[in-house]
């Protein structure tokens, strides 16, 4: 399942203006140049931020994601040329060999069904090489972060070139924990359309991730703090031994 969010043509080509501040990817590119990793698995990669960051540093990377709208909008940015991009998940990937694997920002949680989450942990060991890195970050359920996802909060009304006034908010529809479920509303102005993005996400509890990593082969190196949501999420950094 592909949300509306990446999925719908006209929703992928406004991700970026409505989502500018990438700020989070900060540290994945610390992590990066930690790891010396030269060739790089982005998987959920939406429309390619963190995968042009990366191929602009010269580093060979492999971008895959479900979406094909926010592959093709990926491709055609700046650079595009540089990555190697996949419409599918880490569940079907072509031989690869790679020193670091990525899931930035809801990847991980957005995988929600456990089967596809181990298969994901499976897809993404066996691209990596012995001593790559699997780095990925969730957040902590401790911290009711759906709690704050209301019209109030997140109403933002945004001015797009070549595309008019958008106005969007999300709202939270169901809470059943682990899962937790919210809508994205969006109003393009130009025209009047209002599309709609369902989107549910898997709170895990850092005990469960840690389990899940062991027992498909990671050894878990450390988990940290994420810089951008100090105490609210946690990234973690696991190896293939």
């Amino acid at each position: 399942m592909v949300d509306d969010c990446f999925g719908h043509p006209r929703l992928a080509a406004i991700h970026d203006p409505l989502d500018p501040d990438r700020g989070d990817l900060d540290a994945y590119v610390r992590m990066a140049e930690e790891a010396g990793a030269r060739r790089v698995l982005d998987i959920g990669c939406g429309t390619g931020v963190f995968a042009l960051v990366l191929a602009g540093r010269g580093i060979d990377v492999v971008a895959v994601d479900p979406a094909q709208a926010s592959i093709d909008v990926a491709r055609a940015k700046p650079g595009g040329e540089r990555v190697r991009w996949l419409c599918g998940d880490a569940t079907a990937l072509p031989p690869l060999r790679v020193d670091l694997a990525t899931m930035t920002a809801n990847v991980a949680q957005a995988i929600v069904e456990p089967t596809m989450w181990r298969r994901t942990l499976r897809g993404a060991h066996e691209a990596l090489r012995p001593g790559g890195h699997l780095v990925f970050e969730t957040r902590d359920p401790a911290r009711r972060a759906w709690e704050e996802w209301t019209p109030e909060n997140t109403c933002r009304v945004t001015e797009i070139p070549g595309v008019g006034t958008v106005e969007s908010w999300a709202q939270v529809t169901e809470v059943s924990l682990p899962l937790v479920t919210f809508r994205w509303t969006y109003v393009f102005a130009a025209d009047g359309q209002v599309l709609t993005s369902d989107s549910t996400l898997r709170f895990r509890e850092r005990d469960e991730v840690e389990r899940d990593l062991v027992t498909h082969g990671y050894v878990v190196d450390d988990v940290r703090d994420a810089p951008d949501r100090p105490g609210r999420e946690f990234v973690f950094l696991a190896r293939r031994p």
